[in-house]
């Protein structure tokens, strides 16, 4: 027959399973700091990557503006826009038209604003109308302006030149080591 039972007993498994509890539980706390640990540092190299691929983005964009503005005078002229100045990172701050123009050229009464991107897609084309249509609250030194617009891409996502070419505004795209106009002869752009 085997022994009874004991109060001491039944302590002492008592306290060896609150010691197997504190074990297992200061070794989860344990494995909880070296998981936040780890997470910090994710954080950390997710933040840097975030940074790096913002200023690639921005190299990147400057890199095309700097493709296509010394291009903007020539290919308005040619379609018989005669500007004759380029001006890059044209801002407005005035309150409900807060916005940027990539490139703005001008001359007389007459201007072209530039949205330049790397990648063109439909959203762009409609954020642009949008600032289009803001534009002479933003900048209200050219209200008697006639304002046409103009995107310009290296790459353009399926359908969306054909797009902002049906909202009256002029496409640029790459062609070689340059750009051209992609619009016929034939197109009259939409005046802002």
């Amino acid at each position: 027959m085997a022994d009874p039972i004991t109060i001491d007993d039944i302590y002492e498994l008592f306290r060896v399973s609150q010691a197997e509890a504190d074990r297992r539980a200061a070794e989860a706390d344990r494995r909880a700091a070296e998981a936040d640990q780890r997470l910090a540092r994710l954080e950390r190299i997710a933040a840097n990557t975030s940074r790096e691929v913002a200023g690639l983005t921005t190299r990147w964009g400057q890199f095309v503006e700097n493709l296509v503005e010394p291009s903007v005078v020539r290919l308005f002229q040619e379609r018989g826009i005669e500007v004759q100045e380029t001006a890059r990172r044209m801002k407005s701050q005035r309150p409900g038209a807060e916005m940027e123009i990539d490139i703005f050229a001008v001359n007389g009464d007459v201007a072209v604003a530039i949205e330049v991107k790397s990648r063109l897609s439909r959203q762009d084309v409609v954020d642009f109308l949008a600032r289009l249509d803001r534009f002479k609250q933003a900048f209200p030194h050219y209200g008697e302006y006639r304002i046409y617009g103009a995107v310009a891409a290296i790459e353009i996502d399926e359908g969306v030149d054909l797009y902002a070419y049906r909202q009256g505004l002029f496409v640029i795209k790459q062609t070689g080591d340059t750009v051209a106009l992609a619009n016929d002869p034939s197109f009259r752009p939409t005046p802002w």
